[in-house]
């Protein structure tokens, strides 16, 4: 019984492998797209220990990660954790966007450490990410 399980793990392990392999390169291709196309940039403001930026950038990583997490249980290959991982990385931007245009001078606001500006885009970023996460695994 342990040698088929041992086995079966084995030969399981590639498949894993490039799976997880393939959803990690796409969160750190989409927080390094976030970070360079979003105005505001979180991490020089938390090397100056800015705790607005950390939770605005600390919300935006796990708004890409929760919905790679999702098609990581529901994908069939890693084009399709690759295309998710886009649409994660999108949706991510335009919720951005979205609370930038209703919460005037956000970037502003973050920049000078507002805790409450960065939660109302760090609420805004989860919500994205829950709702896609879902469609994902639906």
């Amino acid at each position: 019984m342990l040698e088929t399980l041992i086995a079966n793990a084995w030969n399981s392990l590639p498949v894993f492998l490039s799976h997880f392999g393939t959803a990690l390169g796409m969160l750190v291709i989409g927080v390094m797209v976030y970070i360079r196309v979003t105005p505001v940039h979180e991490t020089e403001l938390i090397r100056q220990g800015n705790v607005a930026a950390a939770i605005a950038f600390g919300a935006a990583v796990l708004g890409l990660a929760i919905p790679l997490a999702f098609c990581l249980k529901a994908s069939v290959n890693v084009l399709d954790i690759a295309v998710w991982g886009v649409v994660a990385l999108v949706l991510q931007i335009g919720a951005y966007l979205v609370t930038a245009f209703v919460f005037r001078n956000l970037e502003d606001k973050i920049r000078s450490g507002d805790v409450a500006a960065a939660i109302a885009l760090a609420s805004t970023n989860l919500a994205t990410a829950a709702l896609n996460a879902a469609a994902i695994s639906g």
